[in-house]
Order: C-alpha cells, then sequence, then structure tokens
C-alpha cells in the first residue's frame, strides 16, 4: 500500500533536508533509485576565505552571494548591494527586520510572467499578505509576510534558488 504525502509532510521533508545540507534529491520508483547531493555550508566556506579553489556551485544564486568573502575596496566599510547602490554595512537600524525562506526552491516576486510583483520597495506589507512564491518540488507555495513594515529591501533576484532561512527581504517595522 502506497501511502502519499500531504503537504505539510512535504513542507517539513524538504526543511529537514536542507538542514543536513541537501541541495539536490532525485526519486525514481518501480523498486526505488535514490540520488541525494550535498552543497558546502555557509560556515564551511567561510574557512576558505583565504584559499583559492575552483568548485562547480549547485545553485546560480551562491555566486551572486559571493560577497561574503573580502574584496579589498577604497573603502573596507562599505559594500555594494546587487542593486548597485552603495550600503555601510556598519549601518544597522534596530527596526529593520528580515523574511527569510521557509524552504528551500525557486524564489519568484510575481504569481506568473506577466503579473505585477507581489510587493515592491516602499510598499506597506500587512500580516498576511503574499509577499513572493516559492516554488518546491513543482509545487508553487504563496509565502505570507509574519510581520507588518515598509518594504526597505529586496535581497534576492527574481527566479533564482535560496535554501531554507535565507534571507528575502528587508522590512522596516511600523511602530
Amino acid at each position: 500500500m502506497k501511502k502519499k504525502m500531504n503537504f505539510k509532510e512535504i513542507q517539513d521533508f524538504v526543511k529537514s533536508l536542507s538542514k543536513m545540507g541537501v541541495s539536490e534529491i532525485n526519486i525514481k520508483t518501480e523498486e526505488l533509485e535514490l540520488s541525494v547531493k550535498y552543497s558546502p555550508k555557509k560556515k564551511d566556506l567561510k574557512n576558505l576565505e583565504n584559499t583559492a579553489f575552483v568548485q562547480q556551485m549547485p545553485f546560480p544564486n551562491q555566486m551572486a552571494n559571493i560577497s561574503q568573502f573580502p574584496i579589498p575596496s577604497s573603502s573596507s566599510h562599505e559594500k555594494k548591494s546587487f542593486e548597485g547602490k552603495k550600503v555601510d554595512k556598519f549601518e544597522k537600524k534596530e527596526n529593520l527586520i528580515s523574511i527569510k525562506a521557509s524552504m528551500v526552491g525557486t524564489f519568484y516576486r510575481k504569481p506568473s510572467p506577466d503579473k505585477p510583483n507581489y510587493i515592491n520597495i516602499g510598499d506597506n506589507v500587512k500580516v498576511g499578505d503574499i509577499i513572493c512564491i516559492i516554488e518546491a518540488m513543482k509545487l508553487f507555495n504563496e509565502i505570507e509576510s509574519e510581520i507588518s513594515g515598509k518594504l526597505v529591501k529586496i535581497l534576492v533576484e527574481d527566479s533564482t534558488p535560496v535554501e531554507f532561512g535565507q534571507e528575502l527581504f528587508l522590512l522596516e517595522k511600523n511602530l
């Protein structure tokens, strides 16, 4: 007798795999064939900051996150965000809160290519508002905001893979 998994069970399964560092899993039927791939954890990559290496990355967004490695610049306390604006990394506002990915999958800012984004910078977001979609295992999961605030920054580019717990948005809390 085959048991079908419900959405919550699939979501818990994906979260568990993500916590173990699994970046890809393939399953076939007819007596089962299983293939599992692991990706290095970010803390392991930080230990290799001063080491030259070549590695095939499983997701394109990990190349975009290469900013975790120090890059010499004219001012050591500045870095560029993907939007091209200079950001002072020491400038932290206490009222900024990040919204993180609740699962591993592909991040989308809009419900379909011909529709507008769910939210844009400057928009006020309320608890329960749909803010993005994460596609996981061929399922499109609408992600709702768990906090209210004004959208200050989008940390992930549209149509890129995200990891469980990865920061997606920065919101300024409503006081």
